[in-house]
């Protein structure tokens, strides 16, 4: 692969490179590569075929993570995402202990590796709040929460210029990679003043199904926005909200 450069960018096939534009700019490629038929039948390509299939179940389980949360990430900015969550879930798919290569799943690996991961790679929550928080669930009485103390905005926040106001968003959703199932709960603060007068505390209370077995994924985060003649608009579509995964929590297995 290489980069195109000069003043006219070129899109289509030139014998055997073939030219196109991608989000990383006008590229070009020379066209090849292994018989599709080949790889699926010899030998040779046992691996290739197990990475493959790997691959594959690694990227379908990151869309139904983002197809979970779609609500709030559309608020968010991060056109790698897809890519960044799939390469996440791929070194927890490598950490199934159960299956063999080429058979392993995401639903038997670590899954806490993927606690923590920012959905938008330019607005990371860790970066924009330093207000402590705390996560709570309760799997028995079908409860989940987000806490935030009491904090000051304009000394606990890093906020993008122009933005007067924000707000605190949470969700949770109970997800199954088998059956590509899942559910979704979100709750949003009210709007908050950034200044220097306290604001707070905040409790998001979301709901889960009673005494659940599936995967609970709970993330939280900001958006921010700027309030103009009373009006609340968004800041810059969102490109600097925020939002993470703070609990990544597998059910307990009950042994008979």
């Amino acid at each position: 692969m290489a980069r195109q450069k000069g003043i006219i960018k070129l899109e289509g096939t030139i014998g055997d490179v073939s030219f196109y534009k991608s989000k990383d700019g006008y590229l070009a490629r020379e066209k090849g590569g292994v018989d599709a038929d080949r790889i699926k039948n010899d030998p040779a390509f046992q691996r290739t075929r197990e990475n493959g299939s790997e691959f594959g179940r690694a990227g379908k389980a990151g869309k139904l993570i983002r197809t979970a949360f779609r609500p709030l990430l559309l608020k968010t900015s991060d056109s790698k995402i897809t890519s960044r969550l799939t390469k996440q879930l791929m070194a927890v798919l490598q950490s199934d202990q159960t299956n063999v290569r080429g058979e392993r799943v995401v639903s038997e690996g670590n899954l806490e590796l993927i606690q923590g991961f920012d959905f938008n790679a330019d607005g990371r929550l860790e970066a924009t709040l330093y207000a402590p928080y705390e996560v709570a669930f309760d799997r028995a009485a079908g409860s989940a929460s987000i806490n935030v103390p009491e904090f000051i905005p304009a000394n606990s926040l890093a906020y993008p210029q122009g933005a007067t106001h924000l707000k605190m968003v949470a969700a949770v959703s109970e997800v199954n990679f088998g059956s590509d199932e899942f559910t979704y709960n979100m709750a949003e603060s009210a709007e908050l003043e950034i200044s220097n007068a306290a604001a707070g505390p905040v409790q998001l209370d979301l709901a889960i199904n009673a005494n659940t077995q599936e995967l609970l994924l709970i993330v939280f985060g900001i958006d921010f926005y700027q309030s103009v003649n009373g009006q609340m608009y968004a800041m810059k579509n969102g490109s600097y909200n925020c939002l993470a995964l703070v609990e990544v929590d597998k059910p307990a297995v009950v042994e008979n």
